[in-house]
């Protein structure tokens, strides 16, 4: 028997924590949970849904290449399921039916609607097996957006998926607003009547998480309905929810969103939701590039082809005109390289000293240096090193005599009130005319 919902005399806008005329408080008193790690834990894929609602449309085509980007990284095992995409235009529908016609298991297309009578209509002929529904959760939304009441909103949740499930079709439902509803007002009695229909029915209707202005805080010990391990452990443990029917969708509002994916993967949630390059709305969403580096971390598993992240942000910066921010971790053009001496220095004698992990060998990225009047003799070194490699002469030590020259000519450069990195053809043109030997 569910539990009743509660229908409050006046919306429930948790003013404590958000008072709006100053950032949202972040109370820690709870007690520390232990970690409990999601069963099967993967990731979904939102780039062609929320990711589009930040950016240019794609074109179909475009749409078809970064799925076959993503189907990359997923391979065999699926470690990326699913990839949602609207229905709305006849150009959605024609990015979705070449996806599908690719015959891929991994992802599946899946569809996302409102929950609204003639958006169900939609999923009807969208040929898919899942879609994701739209189910705002807090008051803000159920109130202030739709003036509905909790039971009036409840009510159309369930009669849209009763009408998706009537189709053959699984239902996702997607809890907007989920970090400022009430927890145990609304959301439990919710999904438990989601658990009631998902038995009668025999269909496994799954449950997204949604932070959707990213408002959830990753520490075990942040209050209801900030606090994301809270949130989940509340679901799991008081509704039976299990974790293979609950997937996280994080926005980066406040630099939490990879933070608070990672913890609700480690409090019981199997899928977490990302887009390439983290488009989204406002700040954007959790990052793909950077949840995969995070799964292989978490998982052990080495077997998936990262060279697709490289792919993807070339694709991105050649074929769509994006200006990836240079220091973006994994994909932007500074991602493994150093302007520092020190750490120039340290490359050379190893690179494991200051690179990540081997860039070269899973990103096709190798360690590089950017030169400027802080790298000294050791960045020329490095830098050099990268050409000689290429004409098979080997590597040179910092302290090499004839680097002087061009060390000293660097640095006038910068007292005369250079503002801008030297570049490659520069740095050639002053080597043949100051110290040739050291490309020969």
């Amino acid at each position: 028997m569910a539990r009743p919902l509660f229908e409050p005399p006046s919306p429930v806008l948790f003013r404590e924590l958000f008072p709006y005329t100053s950032p949202p408080l972040s109370p820690l008193s709870q007690p520390h949970l232990p970690l409990r790690l999601g069963p099967d834990p993967h990731l979904t894929d939102t780039t062609f849904r929320d990711g589009q609602q930040a950016r240019p449309p794609y074109t179909p085509q475009q749409v078809g290449h970064l799925f076959d980007l993503l189907h990359r990284l997923a391979g065999p095992r699926g470690l990326i399921r699913q990839s949602e995409f609207f229905l709305y235009s006849e150009r959605d529908r024609a990015a979705l039916r070449l996806c599908q016609e690719r015959g891929y298991r991994f992802p599946e297309p899946t569809g996302w609607i409102r929950a609204a009578r003639q958006d169900v209509e939609l999923v009807r002929h969208a040929g898919v097996s899942e879609t994701g529904v739209l189910t705002p959760a807090s008051d803000y939304h159920i109130v202030a957006k739709l003036g509905l009441t909790r039971s009036k909103a409840l009510d159309r949740y369930l009669g849209i998926v009763q009408d998706i499930l009537a189709m053959g079709i699984r239902p996702r439902c997607h809890l907007e607003d989920v970090t400022r509803a009430d927890v145990f007002g609304f959301v439990l009695p919710y999904l438990e009547r989601l658990t009631e229909l998902s038995a009668e029915s025999g269909v496994e209707i799954r449950v997204r998480l949604c932070d959707t202005m990213g408002f959830g805080l990753p520490w075990s010990e942040a209050d209801l309905p900030r606090g994301v391990p809270q949130l989940v452990r509340a679901i799991t443990d008081e509704t039976g929810t299990v974790g293979g029917r609950l997937e996280w969708h994080g926005h980066n509002d406040f630099h939490l969103g990879v933070a608070n994916a990672m913890a609700a993967w480690l409090h019981g949630v199997s899928a977490v939701n990302g887009t390439w390059l983290g488009f989204g709305e406002r700040t954007g969403n959790t990052p793909l590039e950077g949840l995969v580096f995070l799964w292989m971390g978490l998982t052990g598993a080495s077997d998936v082809d990262t060279l697709a992240i490289t792919e993807a942000a070339r694709f991105f910066r050649e074929e769509l005109g994006v200006e990836i921010p240079a220091g973006m971790p994994f994909v932007g053009s500074a991602m493994a390289t150093t302007a520092a001496g020190i750490h120039a220095d340290g490359l050379i004698k190893d690179p494991e000293i200051y690179s990540i992990f081997d860039t070269a060998k899973l990103l096709a990225r190798p360690p590089g240096v950017l030169i400027t009047d802080k790298g000294g003799s050791a960045a020329l070194a490095l830098w050099l090193n990268g050409q000689r490699q290429l004409r098979g002469l080997p590597p040179l030590a910092k302290n090499t005599p004839d680097l002087a020259p061009l060390a000293t000519w660097v640095q006038e450069l910068y007292q005369q009130g250079r503002q801008t990195a030297v570049s490659d053809v520069e740095l050639l043109a002053a080597v043949e005319r100051l110290s040739p030997s050291l490309l020969n």
